[in-house]
């Protein structure tokens, strides 16, 4: 195999926390199991938000997010962005914060159990 042919992706999803128990449901039906998820704190277009706390306006800038990992095989990389696209999105039109998604080559994946390398080790 070539180095340069990457048979693997890393996709990186950032979800609203909402939306996670939909999101996960929906890439069991497209038998995608795997995942790793994080919470985190961004912003995008968002720019947060201002609220008063004790009579104290504060701006808020860091909204919480969750952070997916999901190791795929080329061949699963259409049907996992699908279903996070579709359980992510906020109603039939979307809004501004439902998220982002970044597909990454992954050069190699390695099983610590057994070993085993490449698309396998998925």
């Amino acid at each position: 195999m070539n180095r340069k042919e990457t048979l693997m992706k890393l996709i990186i999803a950032i979800i609203q926390p909402s939306k996670l128990e939909a999101v996960k449901e929906s890439l069991s039906h497209v038998e995608v199991f795997r995942l790793t998820v994080t919470e985190v704190q961004g912003f995008g277009r968002q720019k947060g938000y201002t609220e008063v706390y004790r009579g104290t306006e504060t701006t808020v800038n860091l909204l919480r997010k969750i952070e997916l990992q999901i190791a795929v095989n080329d061949d699963f990389v259409e049907p996992t962005v699908e279903a996070i696209i579709q359980a992510g999105r906020t109603g039939a039109e979307g809004k501004i914060g439902d998220g982002k998604i970044f597909i990454l080559p992954l050069d190699e994946c390695i099983r610590i159990r057994t070993g085993e390398r490449g698309p396998e080790a998925i």
